[in-house]
């Protein structure tokens, strides 16, 4: 679904207009319970790298249920807590004059469209991940900023998580922590994007595959796999995206379906379902496909494991060819057991990725825009987060979002 921008005279009142003195914002007053709405000051100004925005779009990643359930301690730091670390919104203030002098601080006007993770409001600028340049062995450069920001800074705040978040009508961002949605992509879908997109478009990324090689989506239909599913056909790679729900290979194949502008999947994604088909059959399978008769060298070249299961990260190794890469994106509490036969033996990598630099972040966005790529997503009003969360926990798939513009 695509979600158009506000009408024109709705952004320029709204542009006009000043900050209201109080606001609404939905608090995390302890783990495992509802979210509390409630009315709280303006956000002030602290840094002459702040932002003052009017949140257009919050969207809800598994993080914050991680969050909510009390296993990311110490996070949050106290309570209450404003939770989202993938927002959008429009600039509505911006320091004095006077403390903006630093030519190094980023020019966003007011009425600037913006879109916002969660990493790295206020880093140091003085560790070594901030002073950190691309190595000659990097898959790319854009896995970094310029020295002197690092959304790897260990000291930097994470807006949503160790700082208030996008759960609120007006939110505080770090000018350098953020990038400027293209005329394109709505608040919606540039909300969704923000960490969903960049976290799923950086680890296809580290994949580092040729066109036309495969990769493997463990969690397709989620609201990472399904971006993923995406991202990685306008990649030009073949995708097997594996599920084991419902709802999920709803999402997946509705994904595929409109890949394919109608028609049912063909080459380039296949969608399995773990329920059915065991890895040693998908694998025999695209042996078949590929001419291959060396067990080796069938298989997908690289897999992103997006859930929280063994399971899931057992089917996906199970289908690497030999020398694949296994890109681990989740992080389950007791962490995940692997085979030295496959490590040794086969040759496999396991690597991790978290999210990615400012310049990934602009980089996604823009291929975002060339190519038309759309979150699927559901729509709530701030009053309703707790109702978002319950259809969450449904396993549905896709993105849910706040969107700020619709009525209570």
């Amino acid at each position: 679904k695509h979600h158009h921008l506000p009408p024109l005279w709705y952004q320029r009142a709204n542009m006009a207009s000043s900050p209201p003195d109080t606001i609404k914002a939905q608090f995390l007053d302890a783990f495992n319970t509802p979210y509390n709405l409630r009315s709280v000051p303006l956000p002030k100004l602290t840094s002459p790298y702040d932002l003052l925005v009017r949140v257009d779009a919050a969207s809800y990643c598994h993080t914050d249920a991680v969050l909510a359930s009390g296993q990311m301690a110490p996070f949050p730091p106290s309570f209450p807590h404003i939770s989202c670390h993938e927002f959008a919104g429009t600039v509505v203030s911006l320091p004095s004059h006077e403390s903006c002098s630093d030519t190094k601080v980023p020019k966003y006007p007011i009425g600037t469209r913006l879109g916002i993770p969660g990493r790295a409001y206020h880093p140091c600028t003085t560790c070594a991940e901030c002073l950190s340049s691309p190595s000659p062995s990097s898959l790319s450069s854009l896995d970094y900023d310029p020295p002197g920001y690092s959304v790897y800074c260990p000291h930097a705040l994470n807006l949503g998580i160790s700082a208030p978040g996008g759960f609120a009508q007006y939110a505080l961002a770090d000018s350098r922590q953020v990038a400027p949605l293209p005329d394109e992509i709505s608040a919606v879908d540039g909300a969704a994007l923000m960490c969903a997109g960049l976290t799923i478009y950086a680890a296809l990324k580290k994949c580092g595959l040729r066109e036309g090689q495969r990769v493997g989506i463990m969690g397709c239909g989620g609201g990472l796999g399904h971006l993923g599913v995406i991202f990685a056909v306008k990649m030009g790679l073949r995708v097997v995206g594996v599920e084991n729900s419902e709802g999920g290979l709803e999402v997946a194949r509705g994904v595929v379906k409109k890949l394919n502008k109608g028609k049912e999947e063909k080459g380039e994604v296949r969608i399995v379902d773990a329920r059915v088909e065991g890895w040693e059959v998908v694998k025999d399978s695209l042996g078949r496909e590929d001419g291959k008769t060396e067990k080796g060298e069938m298989g997908v070249h690289a897999v992103v494991t997006l859930p929280e299961s063994q399971a899931a990260f057992e089917y996906g190794m199970g289908l690497l060819r030999n020398r694949g890469k296994c890109v681990v994106v989740s992080f389950p509490e007791k962490g995940f057991n692997f085979s030295a036969r496959d490590v040794v033996f086969r040759d496999v990598q396991i690597v991790g990725s978290l999210v990615g630099s400012n310049r990934m972040l602009r980089e996604m966005l823009a291929f975002a825009a060339e190519h038309k790529i759309r979150p699927r997503v559901r729509t709530f009003p701030l009053g309703k987060l707790n109702e978002l969360v319950e259809e969450y926990h449904k396993g549905g798939g896709g993105k849910l979002v706040v969107d700020m513009h619709l009525e209570e």
